[in-house]
């Protein structure tokens, strides 16, 4: 009779069906931590999107994401910089106006001062006419200045500085006009030819140029209605020629005293249209 051989009963095996929806879960939570974190603005719809989703394969009755509280970077972000961007272009707005209202008053004031300075010529050049010194004297407005010329021997006896007794009434009656436009810097210079001089009372033509430009504005400063803080005097001797020294003509035109009523405005954009005397 065969044995029965009895078979030992197998040991029991420890169940470990649970790792599969742990797994899941991990992988759930692992995928949500890697989208948070590589998010750099939050779009809201699909955020919101996303949390139904995982609530769903989470598959519980109310969303682990419901009711969080999202903080919307981009968008409070992109308001900062909307808001700074609105306050930068007010105080452009505010710059660009101010400096349109400095530009229109600039602009009212150079008109006045062109609108003087014309009425200032037109008295210059009736008296001159009147006078009968069309050939002595000469004005021109430019956009820097008013400037009169006027012949050295309108003025002056030859290598003298002081203003013939004949010749004061003209540095009056120019004093008299300006009074009526105080508030103008006026520059009185002399000029010469370029025959040298020296003698007992003037060692170059920058001595007589100078002292005939200061002995005319002393007249001019007999009107105490005039401001002598507004004027100057200097001598440039021979060299600002408006004409050639080698002709007698030349050398006369060259020899001569001019007074500038200069612009206390100049407009920027005219400001290359400036010009000097002739040359």
């Amino acid at each position: 009779m065969s044995k029965k051989h009895r078979h030992e009963e197998h040991e029991e095996h420890v169940d470990e069906s649970w790792l599969i929806p742990y797994a899941d879960l991990m992988t759930l939570l692992l995928a949500l931590f890697i989208v948070l974190y590589s998010m750099n603005s939050v779009d809201v719809k699909k955020f919101e999107e996303m949390s139904q989703a995982f609530s769903i394969a989470l598959s519980s009755g109310s969303g682990v994401l419901d009711q969080t509280t999202i903080v919307k970077i981009g968008e409070d972000d992109g308001k900062k910089r909307e808001e700074e961007g609105s306050k930068e272009e007010e105080k452009k707005d505010e710059s660009r106006q101010a400096q349109t209202e400095e530009e229109k008053v600039l602009e009212a004031l150079i008109k006045q001062e062109q609108e003087d300075l014309e009425k200032l010529k037109k008295q210059i050049d009736a008296y001159i006419e009147k006078q009968g010194l069309t050939s002595d004297l000469e004005t021109k407005l430019n956009q820097s200045q008013l400037m009169i010329t006027i012949s050295d021997n309108a003025l002056f006896a030859p290598a003298q500085a002081s203003v013939k007794p004949e010749s004061r009434e003209l540095a009056v009656a120019i004093g008299k006009m300006l009074q009526n436009y105080p508030n103008y810097q006026v520059v009185v210079s002399g000029h010469t030819d370029n025959k040298p001089i020296s003698n007992a009372f003037f060692k170059s033509n920058w001595d007589l140029s100078s002292m005939r430009s200061i002995r005319f504005m002393d007249i001019l400063l007999e009107n105490k209605q005039l401001k002598p803080e507004r004027f100057s005097a200097i001598g440039y001797g021979e060299h600002r020629p408006i004409a050639d020294n080698k002709t007698v003509e030349g050398r006369a035109k060259n020899r001569r005293v001019e007074v500038s009523i200069l612009h206390s405005y100049i407009d920027p954009v005219n400001a290359h249209k400036l010009t000097l005397p002739d040359k």
